[in-house]
């Protein structure tokens, strides 16, 4: 870790703009000399979408940006053995999606996914619209996509509220294109059951 930069301040006033491919290499290899301006500049671009994917899992925005923060202290400590074959924010949210996971397994905090007074988090994800014929009905999917096996859990929540392309799931998971498409398939079928098939399937 002597030669990452430290683990900046989070700063979650900014919008995020996801860096392209060769922009985060520069970054990165500037955070691996222990450049501090570009570990903010890189937490400053990815913190946003971080943020509304935690917000998306556990619908309640304070609970949101502990995870967050928990995400990035994570990845700061295994930052030297990311090898860059995929994108950061891919292997951020892979980090995010566990530490939420590892919180609502905890006993105590299993009953909050059926708690009547959780708040809703307001979800501005595109893809939601896709999914969601009302936008009432949010937290019924939250839970009801929370309930599915969980590499059926992964898949949708990593491709419509993380916002990550079918093939850089696959490459996560280590299987095909194909694979993946078949599990967002038996996704969609197992909410609609539990929707009473108020869930549209994407065309891809």
């Amino acid at each position: 870790m002597s030669n990452v930069a430290p683990f900046p301040a989070m700063r979650p006033e900014h919008d995020a703009v996801i860096p392209s491919w060769n922009e985060e290499h520069r970054l990165l290899a500037a955070i691996r000399g222990g450049d501090r301006s570009a570990a903010e500049e890189l937490v400053d671009r990815t913190y946003s979408s971080v943020f509304a994917s935690m917000c998306r899992l556990c619908g309640d925005r304070e609970l949101a940006s502990d995870l967050t923060q928990d995400t990035y202290r994570k990845a700061w400590e295994a930052l030297p053995g990311f090898n860059g074959q995929s994108q950061f924010f891919t292997w951020l949210y892979r980090i995010g999606y566990t530490t939420f996971l590892n919180h609502i397994r905890r006993p105590r905090l299993m009953k909050s996914l059926d708690d009547e007074n959780m708040p809703e988090a307001p979800d501005r994800s595109p893809g939601a619209e896709e999914i969601l014929g009302n936008a009432e009905e949010a937290e019924h999917l939250r839970e009801a996509v929370l309930r599915l096996p969980e590499d059926l859990r992964f898949t949708v929540t990593a491709h419509f509220w993380g916002g990550l392309a079918v093939k850089e799931i696959a490459a996560i998971e280590e299987i095909t294109t194909v694979a993946i498409r078949k599990r967002l398939h038996k996704a969609f079928s197992l909410l609609e059951q539990a929707l009473g098939g108020n869930v549209e399937e994407e065309r891809q």
